[in-house]
């Protein structure tokens, strides 16, 4: 039973998946220790979820274990945000039942836990997205804790389901939008900011136990701190360019998530010039989930954005920062989407020229005011929406990937392969859902984690290929 697997490449980045973590293969366990296994579906902030409830059950003298045999019990972490995530996440259940038997979910697909007993009436509880506290007492119910205090010591950098040099960093729960298409804020809320200063403490312990790069991650980033009205505390303001400063402060790569295009974006901009001109850590990148480029459309969304403003907005950031990675998320096949209203969405994308781009077809999602609209598009004309599509941001990729070549790039590295390639991203790609970077000679020096610099050789479609500088 792998911890964590990975969604196929053309679904939308905020429902991709970190790796099987592989902190606890071959770990000890003590004799009569009570032992758990984590299944995590879904988003980075879901993530960061699993990693929390792990954490605290290490921390109880729970031992983690990576297969269903070894545990006394599996917590599924469901991911409910369109229809095909639950069937994914009912799947995974429906496994660890008949792979273990004990069966623990929470997450998402918790919050209307009658779904799930509907299907599976043998789970031990159902709880919510983010209700730790109930997380822990099912496990508690099932597997009574066997603490030693004298073994069952919480390691000071928690239990990590991603790759020890990268982390994400989760700076608020919830929404205040109401995209017609969206559920998000009935699972997990309005927009709840944690204080800036627990957010500043929680990356000082993740940089100083090894971590290189942490990814800022909400449902709006942008919107960081409004609930609580900027408060500063302990000398740390709750808006997202003060933290962003704050965090580029620590000497690890910061990279911004979910990042909605309001004009206060562009004071972003600047910190993150400073990375591309002189080594600051604020990464020139933003992923902006803009979904629509027709007014018509967004305004069907309910979206808080207009096409033609995020164009002069984009054309501000270039202006201010030429170096600046732009990568979004569209949605092809929204009801009443017309072929004009689409063409446009091809005119804007080619206008904009966004350097990473997903898509997905629109899907109706159980308690989404969207599935009440009138006139939704055939299987086969979204199907033909998305090829077109993805056609279109695919060239762009490849010319603006080739323009790279003989070039320096400063490179992160996430693996080598047995046969000594190096896996790495450059500044322009986060981890899972961008492209990579590969090394496939003079490695015999190189470990995971190394930030090393590299002159670009050869471009693909999506990847780069690189030599060392020496």
């Amino acid at each position: 039973m792998p911890l964590m697997s990975t969604n196929p490449p053309e679904l939308r980045p905020d429902l991709a998946r970190a790796r099987i973590a592989e902190t606890s293969k071959g770990a000890a366990r003590r004799a009569n220790q009570p032992t758990i296994g984590m299944v995590s579906l879904g988003c980075p902030k879901a993530l960061v979820d699993s990693e929390r409830i792990l954490t605290r059950l290490r921390a109880e003298g729970y031992g983690i274990s990576p297969d269903y045999t070894g545990a006394d019990a599996v917590i599924v972490n469901t991911c409910g945000f369109l229809d095909s995530a639950k069937a994914e996440s009912l799947e995974a259940i429906g496994e660890a039942l008949t792979e273990n038997g004990r069966v623990i979910v929470t997450g998402c697909l918790g919050a209307n836990p009658e779904y799930i007993t509907g299907t599976h009436p043998r789970v031990l509880a159902v709880t919510g997205p983010h209700q730790y506290e109930q997380v822990l007492d099912a496990v508690h119910t099932a597997v009574p804790p066997q603490p030693d205090p004298f073994l069952d010591l919480l390691p000071s950098s928690g239990v990590r389901l991603t790759p020890r040099h990268y982390s994400y960093l989760k700076i608020s729960e919830g929404c205040n939008h109401k995209c017609k298409f969206c559920i998000i804020p009935d699972m997990r809320g309005k927009l709840a900011s944690r204080p800036a200063h627990a957010v500043m403490r929680e990356a000082e312990k993740l940089v100083k136990n090894g971590v290189r790069e942490l990814l800022v991650i909400s449902q709006d980033t942008s919107a960081y701190g409004v609930d609580i009205k900027h408060a500063e505390d302990r000398g740390h303001r709750a808006h997202i360019t003060d933290l962003a400063r704050d965090l580029g402060s620590l000497g690890a790569w910061v990279r911004l998530h979910y990042v909605y295009p309001y004009p206060h974006v562009r004071n972003l901009i600047p910190l993150m010039d400073v990375m591309s001109q002189s080594g600051g850590m604020v990464l020139p990148y933003l992923d902006i989930p803009f979904q629509h480029a027709h007014p018509d459309v967004l305004r069907r969304m309910a979206r808080p954005a207009a096409g033609s403003k995020t164009l002069d907005e984009i054309a501000a950031w270039r202006a201010i920062c030429p170096d600046i990675t732009l990568r979004s998320t569209f949605i092809v096949g929204y009801p009443g989407e017309t072929e004009a209203e689409f063409q446009t969405l091809l005119d804007w994308l080619d206008e904009a020229q966004l350097d990473r781009v997903g898509c997905f077809q629109y899907e109706n999602v159980d308690g989404a005011r969207s599935n009440a609209l009138p006139d939704h598009v055939p299987a086969d004309v979204k199907q033909d929406r998305w090829d077109r599509f993805m056609e279109k941001a695919q060239a762009i990729s490849v010319g603006k990937l080739a323009a790279k070549v003989g070039s320096v790039q400063d490179v992160i590295v996430d693996d080598i392969d047995e046969d000594g390639i190096a896996t790495c991203r450059t500044k322009a790609d986060a981890p899972e859902i961008d492209g990579n970077l590969f090394i496939d000679e003079g490695t015999e020096q190189l470990n995971v984690g190394d930030i090393v610099s590299v002159t670009v050789d050869e471009a693909g479609e999506y990847d780069l290929w690189g030599q060392l500088n020496t």
